[in-house]
């Protein structure tokens, strides 16, 4: 009758030579994991823009900042630029997904909407060449976006949006609010989406702010709640320069207890050398 052998007790040195492996495998792990973080958030940096274009009665100002966790780098961007006419133009979005390929995925779109611009002025036209651009490249992510286009002779702000969060405006008489523009699917879903624009004219005092949802939304605060409290912030500080206000916007995302990266970009108005006026509208 054979007798089973009872198990081996393994010894203390394999015990630690067991826990040093797993050890060594886990380091491994968040080493790996933390090089794709530091990768991912410096190409955020590298790919936004370092300055805002300008003009008489014209100021931007933008702000952007990593996840909290440094897990969610990687979505949200904004870009200005200058177009051969003498106009703006000026966008922000969120990737969906994070790390590496949504900072990849983020500047696809920048250069395709940059490149686009220079052919097509009209902002609905822009994105929808840029999201048929996009599924071209079958990259499987989609993202949010708002393009805006300026035209400094009218003073008219054209706009299009992809699925994007409102804007936020306010004017120096004390008026202020969101934007219901119209839009179409975000970026990246469907082919041959149309985008409406709409257009509003910047005259008098004001602001016209586009931001993302890491501004206004956390675990225990509604997108609602936040857009309305940067219409109050932005209403008490109208008039306060692009950059001042572009920080008190961002600094108050830490009161949703947000978790995503964020972005706001601010459009500082007042009557151009044009010696247009009026009053902004907020849609």
């Amino acid at each position: 009758m054979n007798r089973r052998r009872p198990p081996r007790s393994a010894s203390s040195d394999e015990l630690l030579t067991a826990l040093h492996d797993l050890t060594s495998r886990a380091r491994r792990e968040v080493e790996l994991h933390q090089a794709r973080v530091e990768l991912a958030e410096a190409l955020q940096r590298e790919m936004l823009p370092t300055a805002l274009p300008s003009l008489p009665g014209l100021r931007p100002a933008a702000r952007y900042t990593p996840a909290r966790s440094g897990l969610d780098i990687g979505g949200d961007w904004f870009d200005g630029f200058a177009l051969p006419d003498g106009s703006l133009a000026f966008a922000i979005g969120d990737v969906q997904g994070h790390d590496v390929e949504a900072a990849a995925f983020m500047g696809q779109i920048r250069i395709a909407m940059r490149a686009l611009a220079l052919a097509a002025a009209d902002p609905g036209e822009v994105m929808s060449r840029t999201n048929d651009l996009l599924l071209a490249e079958d990259s499987g992510l989609l993202a949010t976006c708002t393009f805006v286009h300026f035209d400094p002779a009218t003073r008219e702000l054209r706009s299009a949006r992809a699925g994007h969060v409102a804007a936020v405006w306010a004017t120096a008489d004390g008026q202020a609010g969101t934007t219901d523009d119209e839009g179409g699917l975000p970026l990246g879903v469907q082919p041959g989406e149309e985008y409406p624009v709409t257009a509003r004219r910047l005259g008098g005092e004001g602001v016209f702010v586009l931001l993302t949802d890491g501004v206004i939304e956390g675990p225990s605060y509604s997108l609602d709640d936040g857009l309305d409290a940067v219409v109050r912030l932005v209403r008490a500080r109208v008039t306060e320069d692009a950059d001042t206000l572009a920080d008190a916007i961002l600094g108050s995302a830490e009161h949703t207890g947000h978790e995503d990266d964020a972005a706001v970009l601010v459009l500082r108005h007042r009557a151009g050398a044009s010696g247009a006026s009026g009053a902004s509208g907020g849609g």
